[in-house]
Parts: structure tokens; C-alpha cells; sequence
């Protein structure tokens, strides 16, 4: 129902039910926020309304509203910008601010802080409130993300974010009045609790409180050894995201550009993750068929390239640990092969090796330190920065970044098909896998858009005739679509013959390290931009088919023989226990 009220003056209509906040935003006024947080690709909504800076001056109410949870209603008078809506807001920030650490200089959020951004916005240019510090200024470093509780302003976001997105809550506020934090059990770290590292938290945090646990000084040391030969490996959606970083267009492709700053950087070998996205798929394909056409293997086939996917299923799905492939993520897969392989045909020492990957991902950290992800003591993969980190080395090191010209891949492991590209999209896998199944199958290439499997809405179902098999598919974004999944299919009340499951939201392209973006700045809009490019990538590559890459064919023909070997479990794959 439509009703009429007033905005600073001026008439303007608006639905039932909307806020002041809403409204004001739909006519280009902005209010400001900070607790507040709306996102239209999960539905994430967290108005608290506990900052208090989005106070409003409404005519007939002696007390300010707040704009974020205050619903219109007909007639009304809102006054957005008046002295006594500003001076309430300053001040609400400057006690924010009283009991915030003042390292502004040397904070790793610097220049991205949504407080700072207030405090500039709001024109606080003195600190008129000081007292004593509320909670402790010791991080607590966990191996893919670190929790400072001095900056946290108890927004509540990362709450909500764990709560609603993924229905795990392992984050709460503890103790009471000017004691309470917000952590883990015990104020333990993400490694001691059942957190699956999806880094949804660190994404939503407007201050430094969560940050992914930075890496880049190791990758620098490691650069700067003569006696290390440093590799590095991009994953599929870094190339759609990385430019943001440097003020370019939402989605941009910097393929080559990451390539060229890369080299600058002074790494040995540059791969594409891409090659190992292709490996993953004549893996799993090849797995997925036996276990549906022979009966190998229990079903449905779960796919196993999200390491905060695969975590969750140990800590709270075990009974499905046989379903999941035994499949290791292109990024274990393509480390792997680079210190075997590639160390065997370059008379490399694989100890002299370090690989370095590149993700959108930080739970891709804690899948790097898994102990069983490696051959002999020595793991598969070293080191994992997400792309905010990398961006901090390019700038770091002085490079250019846009004014750098496109340079290519290396050879050996660095082709990759269209099918890889879309690893960065939610139900990219699951096409994938489709598109190289029906290959094997019927020995030539049919129609590989596969719209049906593409899963943007939260849970996509399908059903598909492969090779004269109907067989029924689902994809799930986001671990809160995961679980009303694996609860139907666990209660018997559907069936599936696979299923792709990414603990993020979207997919890849909404990993806890890609680029960040202003609150106002829909993230149904930076998806929907990433997607497309994504999409674009692969429609534009000449092939789309893992079995096509011809590195991978000859890769099975010199060293692996056949996807399933005795050689190919030996290195690409793995297993998951219970936690």
C-alpha cells in the first residue's frame, strides 16, 4: 500500500512497512549508518538500531528516531538534516569513538574503516571524550582470520552475518555493560571452535575488529630467499574482483594485469588455478560416473572444492563425509602437482619450493595448514593470501597497477577452459562437471550452457538426461541453504544423485577475502556485475570442456595415465574425518 508523507519539506510516496532509512535512501538522501546492514542476495537484515547515528528529527515527537528501524507512515514529516539530527549523531560517534584505539596510522583497515569514514563524514575533528579502554588490545590470531576486540564497536553485524548466512552462531556478545565482546566460546580462537572459516564475518565488520590473518610478509620473506624458488597460483575468480582493488569497475577482468604485477613481484612461476579447477573436474567427473553408473560409492556425490563447506560436514553433518569427493580443491591439486610434476620436468627440489595461491577465499588459509593436504612432511600448498592481501603487496612494492599491459600464464600448468572459470560462481562446479560428464559420454560436445544448474536463487534443483540417465542435481549457496538441504535429503524427503554446496554466499566471487565495498553499495549488484564477467570469460573461451585442456591431456598421458589412477589418487586426493 502506497502513502504519501513528507522529506525535508518535499511530498514523496513510499510503501508500507518501509523505514525512514529506506526511504530516504530510495530519494538520494543518505543517512548515516553503522550497525546497520541489509543485503539482498541473502536477506540479510541487521537494524539493531544500536549506534544511534541514524538519528532523524520527525515533527510531533519530542525524541529523535532512529532512521533504520523507524517504519513511515502517513502524513509524516521526516527532517534528515537538521542541527539537532547532526549534533546527535556526532556526538553518539564521539562515544563511540571515546573507548576505540586510536592506531588509526597502522591499522590494516585504514582507509577502508566505515568509523573512520563517519568521522569524516560527521566532521569529528577532535576527540572530546576520553576514558578508560572497555576490552582487551591483544589479537586473537587464528589461521585464517584475527579478532581484535579493542576495535570492535559491537555492531553485531558478524553476529547476524554467522547467525542468518550460515546458521552456525559460533560468534556471541559475552560478559555485560562495558565488558561485553563478541567471540567464540571462552574467547577461543577460530581454530579451537567449530568455525568453519568462511570469513562472511570479516567481510561484514566495518572496523579492523576482523581481519583475515594477514600472510603478505611471509610471501615477501619467502620472495626474497635465494635459496626458494616461490610459485604462485590464481584462483578463477580473483581475475573478476582484483581491479576493484584499484578503483577500476566492479567485475573488470585484470587477467593479465595480476599476471604482469605478479612477475613484477618477482615470482619464478605464474600458473592459473585454472588448470587445477579442469583437474578437479576429470576427477570428479570420473568419480561421479562410477559411483552412479557402476556403484562405487554412496550417493548423492558431494563436491569437495570448499574447504568451509568440507569443514562443516566434519563438524556438523559427519554422517555425509562418505558422500563428499575424495577430490582435493584446485587449489591442493595444482600445489600438489607443482612440487611433483612440475618439480620433476624443471630438476626442482620440491623442499625448495613455495607455493603461494591466490583466493578469494580465507578458509583456503586453514585448508593450506591441514595436515593431510601434503606428501612427506612437506604440504601441498604454503601459503594462501586473499585478493585484498595481494593488493597490498602490489602496492607495497610501488607497482602500477593500471598501467600495467596484459601478460600470460606459464606453461605446463597454467590453460584453463571456460569450465574452470566458472568455479567462481555458485553452481559452476556442478556445470562443470556435467558438461565434461556428458563429453566422456557421448564422445563429443553438446550444448554446455547448462542454465538449469546456475545458482544464484539459494538452492537450485534439476533434473538432467546425461548419456541416457536421468539423474537429479542440486546446488546450494550459502551454508543456511546447505542445511535445509542436507536435512531433507538426511530425512529422506529428497533424493539427489549429486550436489554442489559453497559456504559462501554466491559463490567464490563472495569469498571472506575478496575487495570491500561501501555499506550503501548493494552486494546483489557487485555479484550479479562479478557473475556476468564470469560468464563472459567462459563464453568467449574456445573451449569450455575440461577433457579439452591440453595440458591436462597431456599431463595424463606423460605422468597420470588415467583421472582415477593409482597416481592420480596418490596426489589428488584425499580424505575427511570427523572433528
Amino acid at each position: 500500500m502506497s502513502i504519501n508523507l513528507f522529506l525535508n519539506g518535499l511530498p514523496v510516496s513510499a510503501e508500507a512497512g518501509q523505514t525512514v532509512l529506506q526511504v530516504a535512501k530510495e530519494n538520494n538522501i543518505k543517512i548515516p549508518t553503522l550497525c546497520y546492514l541489509f543485503d539482498k542476495t541473502t536477506g540479510l537484515t541487521h537494524n539493531p538500531a544500536a549506534c544511534r547515528v541514524c538519528m532523524v528529527e520527525i515533527k510531533g515527537r519530542r525524541n529523535l528516531a532512529p532512521a533504520c528501524v523507524t517504519e513511515v507512515s502517513e502524513g509524516m514529516e521526516i527532517l534528515t538534516n537538521t542541527q539537532k539530527a547532526r549534533l546527535a549523531r556526532k556526538t553518539n560517534l564521539e562515544l563511540l569513538l571515546s573507548d576505540h584505539p586510536k592506531d588509526c596510522f597502522v591499522c590494516e583497515k585504514s582507509g577502508k574503516c566505515e568509523l573512520q569514514k563517519l568521522s569524516e563524514d560527521l566532521g569529528v575533528d577532535r576527540l572530546r571524550y576520553e576514558g578508560a579502554m572497555s576490552k582487551s588490545n591483544v589479537p586473537v590470531v587464528g589461521t585464517a582470520y584475527t579478532r581484535d576486540d579493542a576495535k570492535c564497536v559491537l555492531c553485531g553485524r558478524c553476529v547476524d552475518a554467522c547467525k542468518q548466512y550460515q546458521e552456525i552462531a559460533v560468534i556471541s556478545a559475552t560478559k555485560r555493560g562495558f565488558a561485553t565482546t563478541i567471540s567464540g566460546e571462552f574467547g577461543l580462537s577460530s581454530n579451537e571452535i567449530a568455525c568453519i572459516n568462511c570469513g562472511q564475518c570479516v567481510k561484514v565488520c566495518p572496523t579492523g575488529a576482523l581481519l583475515a590473518t594477514n600472510q603478505t610478509e611471509a610471501v615477501f620473506e619467502a620472495l626474497n630467499d635465494p635459496e626458494k624458488y616461490v610459485v604462485v597460483h590464481t584462483a578463477p575468480s580473483t581475475r573478476v574482483s582484483l581491479g576493484e582493488e584499484f578503483g577500476l569497475p566492479i567485475g573488470t577482468n585484470v587477467q593479465g594485469k595480476m599476471v604482469h604485477a605478479l612477475r613484477l613481484l618477482g615470482f619464478k612461476k605464474i600458473f592459473d588455478t585454472n588448470f587445477g579447477a579442469d583437474l578437479t573436474i576429470m576427477e570428479e567427473s570420473n568419480e561421479f560416473l562410477d559411483r552412479v553408473l557402476k556403484g562405487t560409492g554412496k550417493l548423492p556425490l558431494m563436491t569437495s572444492c570448499c574447504p568451509g563447506w568440507v569443514k562443516y560436514v566434519e563438524h556438523y553433518y559427519p554422517e555425509f563425509l562418505d558422500n563428499l569427493s575424495s577430490c582435493k580443491s584446485p587449489q591442493g591439486m595444482q600445489a600438489a602437482l607443482i612440487k611433483s610434476y612440475f618439480a620433476e620436468k624443471e630438476g626442482i627440489d620440491p623442499k625448495k619450493i613455495i607455493t603461494v595461491s591466490i583466493m578469494p577465499c580465507i578458509a583456503k588459509k586453514f585448508e593450506s595448514a591441514r595436515a593431510e593436504l601434503g606428501k612427506d612432511g612437506i604440504p601441498d600448498n604454503d601459503i594462501s593470501i586473499s585478493v585484498k592481501e595481494l593488493a597490498v603487496m602490489i602496492r607495497k612494492a610501488g607497482i602500477q597497477f593500471n598501467s600495467l599491459n596484459d601478460q600470460t600464464y606459464d606453461s605446463l600448468l597454467g590453460e584453463g577452459t571456460g569450465a574452470a572459470d566458472i568455479f567462481g560462481n555458485t553452481g559452476g562446479v556442478m556445470e562443470a562437471v556435467v558438461r565434461n560428464a556428458a563429453f566422456l559420454i557421448d564422445k563429443q560436445e553438446t550444448d554446455v550452457d547448462i542454465i538449469t544448474l546456475r545458482g544464484e536463487a539459494g538452492i537450485t534443483r534439476s533434473t538432467l538426461n546425461i548419456g541416457g540417465h536421468q539423474l537429479k542435481l542440486a546446488v546450494a549457496s550459502g551454508l543456511a541453504n546447505a542445511k535445509l538441504l542436507l536435512d531433507a535429503v538426511k530425512a529422506g524427503t529428497e533424493s539427489y544423485d549429486a550436489i554442489e554446496i559453497m559456504a559462501c554466499p554466491g559463490g567464490c566471487i563472495n569469498g571472506g577475502g575478496q575487495p570491500e565495498h561501501p555499506v550503501d553499495v548493494e552486494y546483489s549488484d557487485i555479484l550479479k556485475t562479478r557473475h556476468a564477467t564470469i560468464r563472459g570469460i567462459d563464453k568467449k573461451k574456445v573451449h569450455r570442456i575440461s577433457a579439452q585442456n591440453s595440458e591436462i591431456q597431456a599431463l595424463y598421458k606423460d605422468y597420470l595415465k588415467k583421472p582415477g589412477s593409482h597416481k592420480a589418487h596418490e596426489l589428488l586426493h584425499t580424505h575427511f574425518t570427523k572433528r
